[in-house]
C-alpha cells in the first residue's frame, strides 16, 4: 500500500487555496446582490476621457435578472410594475438559495462552490420581461434554409464527433463562447467585462475566455469582405453620448444561434448614470431570421478586476474526452479481432 504524505509544497498551497476563497467570497459579498433598475438620468452628465469622448471605462458585469425571450403567458407585455420587479427578484432570491441547499444547480458542475452561482454576483435589474424588445418578445422564426445549413452541419459532423478537436464545439475548445457576441449576452456565471478607451479605439474584454474586442472610432471603413473572424470585423463612432458599433465580416463557423456569414449586428452603449451602461443591440441576418431583431439590458458597474479566465491551461477534459474516444475504438477493435479469431 502507497502511503500519501503532504510535502510543504502542496500545504502551501493548500494554504493558498483557502486564502484566495476567503479573498474572492470577502469581495463579491461587498458586491451588492440586485444593483438599482436601470434607468436615464437626465441631469447627469456623463464624465469625459482625456481626448473628449464620453467616458465607458471600468469593470462592469451584464448579468441580469431579465430572460432573453419573454415567457409566452406574458403575451405582449414588455415592462413589470416596480411591485412585480421586486417579486421576481424575492421569488429569485428563494430559488437560487433552494438550488445552493439541494445542489440543484441544473449544470454539470456546482458553481455556487466557486462563489460564481448569481447570489455571490452583482445582478442589473430591469423593468423589462425580456432582453429582446417589441411585442413579441421573442427571437424571430428561422428560414427554412439556416434549419437546412444547421441540420447539414450536425449530419457532416455524425459519426465524427470524437474524431479530433476540429469536431467538438467552439467553446468546448475554448476559442470563443456564444455570448462574447456580439451581441453580448449575460451567460450565468463570469459575466463580467472590462472596458478601456484611447484616441481613436474602444477596447471591451470579457471575463469569459478574456477575448478583447478592439473596436476602431476613427471613421477607418471595414476590412475587405474576404476578412473574417468569429467576433466579426467592428467600426465604432460616436452620436453624442452614445457609442454605436457596427460588426460585419463573421465567419461561417462562429455561428451566433445559427447565423451565417451575412449576421451583422448593431450595438449602442449609453452611459445612463454613474453605475449604469444601457447596452443596445439589433440583429440582422437574412440568410437565418425573417426579419431583424433587437433587445436591450442594463450593463452594471461592479468592484474589483476581472479575474483570469485560464481556460486552455486548464481544459483536461477535452484530451480526457478523445482519449476516451480513442480508448473505446481500441476495445472495439479488439473485441472484433477477437470475435474474427474464433469464427
Amino acid at each position: 500500500m502507497h502511503r500519501r504524505t503532504l510535502t510543504p509544497l502542496v500545504i502551501l498551497a493548500a494554504m493558498m487555496a483557502v486564502w484566495l476563497l476567503v479573498a474572492v467570497s470577502a469581495s463579491a459579498q461587498a458586491q451588492s446582490v440586485a444593483a438599482k433598475p436601470a434607468a436615464i438620468d437626465k441631469t447627469w452628465t456623463p464624465p469625459k476621457t482625456p481626448d473628449g469622448a464620453p467616458d465607458l471605462q471600468g469593470v462592469w458585469t451584464n448579468q441580469t435578472n431579465v430572460p432573453l425571450e419573454r415567457p409566452p403567458a406574458l403575451g405582449a407585455k414588455e415592462i413589470y410594475t416596480a411591485e412585480e420587479v421586486a417579486a421576481n427578484q424575492k421569488a429569485a432570491a428563494e430559488a437560487g438559495a433552494r438550488r445552493v441547499e439541494t445542489g440543484e444547480t441544473g449544470v454539470h458542475y456546482d458553481v455556487a462552490q466557486f462563489l460564481l452561482d448569481r447570489t455571490h454576483s452583482t445582478t442589473g435589474v430591469s423593468e423589462r420581461t425580456s432582453i429582446i424588445v417589441g411585442p413579441e418578445g421573442r427571437v424571430p422564426r428561422v428560414l427554412p434554409e439556416a434549419q437546412k445549413r444547421q441540420a447539414d452541419r450536425q449530419a457532416a459532423n455524425r459519426g465524427h464527433q470524437w474524431d479530433g478537436p476540429e469536431n467538438r464545439a467552439l467553446g468546448e475548445r475554448c476559442i470563443v463562447w456564444p455570448n462574447e457576441g456580439p451581441p453580448m449576452l449575460p451567460e450565468g456565471y463570469n459575466s463580467n467585462l472590462q472596458i478601456l478607451q484611447g484616441p481613436g479605439y474602444v477596447a471591451i474584454e470579457q471575463e469569459m475566455i478574456h477575448d478583447v474586442r478592439i473596436i476602431p472610432t476613427d471613421g477607418r471603413p471595414h476590412a475587405p469582405a474576404n476578412v473574417r473572424s468569429y467576433l466579426g470585423d467592428a467600426r465604432g463612432h460616436w452620436e453624442g453620448n452614445t457609442l454605436v458599433v457596427e460588426t460585419t465580416n463573421f465567419n461561417n463557423r462562429g455561428a451566433f444561434r445559427g447565423s451565417s456569414e451575412n449576421l451583422q449586428v448593431v450595438e449602442r452603449f449609453t452611459r445612463s448614470n454613474e453605475d449604469t451602461i444601457l447596452y443596445q443591440f439589433t440583429v440582422s441576418d437574412p440568410s437565418t431570421w425573417e426579419k431583424p431583431w433587437s433587445g436591450e439590458l442594463p450593463i452594471t458597474k461592479i468592484g474589483g478586476q476581472l479575474y483570469e479566465y485560464a481556460c486552455q491551461e486548464g481544459n483536461y477534459g477535452l484530451p480526457n474526452i478523445l482519449s476516451g474516444a480513442r480508448a473505446t475504438e481500441a476495445k472495439e477493435a479488439k473485441a472484433a479481432a477477437e470475435g474474427a479469431a474464433k469464427n
